[in-house]
């Protein structure tokens, strides 16, 4: 149901909680689309923390908030679905007073993002306003974070983007932030 045939971000997570020994792996995913596969994978899981800020309404028409996990996974899933035309400064509110106050709380050894584009201004598959710049921003703070609780440890997957131009711009600065980062 979702866009990807391979969830490699899945795979990354499971391969580090499986094969790598980490107790607690997050996943941000700050596209426009909901990761339900992604959702669906970690559901019951205390080992990874899943975090989507989506579009709502929109393709495919999962996430609501009220999903937090099930069983073992309760409280490890925070869905952030929002309205159309959300901004740079709304991204980062979202980020700042919902899912970082939510990682903090998990203790994360390693995070993941799932780096789709497609919530960038040009991007003819969303209605989200955010800007190459402000890819820049959301990059900074996930690092920060990473460095914060993770001893820097952060891999960043791309997941989408439909406009070339944008995408590729807001790939390049996502990297320069990634590279910026301090390490450990």
């Amino acid at each position: 149901m979702g866009f990807c045939f391979f969830n490699h971000i899945a795979v990354a997570a499971r391969h580090l909680v499986k094969t790598r020994g980490l107790e607690r792996v997050a996943i941000v995913d700050w596209d426009v689309h909901h990761g339900n596969g992604t959702q669906h994978t970690f559901d019951e899981s205390p080992n990874v923390f899943f975090c989507s800020i989506h579009q709502s309404p929109h393709y495919p028409g999962t996430g609501a908030a009220i999903e937090r996990g099930t069983g073992a996974g309760e409280g490890t899933t925070l869905n952030v679905p929002v309205m159309a035309g959300q901004t740079d400064d709304d991204y980062l509110r979202i980020m700042q007073q919902s899912v970082g106050p939510a990682l903090e709380t998990f203790e994360p050894q390693f995070i993941l993002v799932s780096a789709g584009f497609d919530a960038h201004a040009a991007d003819p598959l969303g209605d989200m306003r955010i800007s190459t710049a402000g890819f820049r921003q959301l990059t900074d703070l996930i690092c920060e974070w990473a460095h914060q609780w993770c001893d820097g440890r952060c891999v960043s997957l791309l997941e989408g983007g439909y406009d070339l131009e944008a995408t590729s711009a807001s790939i390049g600065a996502h990297l320069e932030g990634l590279l910026a980062a301090p390490s450990g």
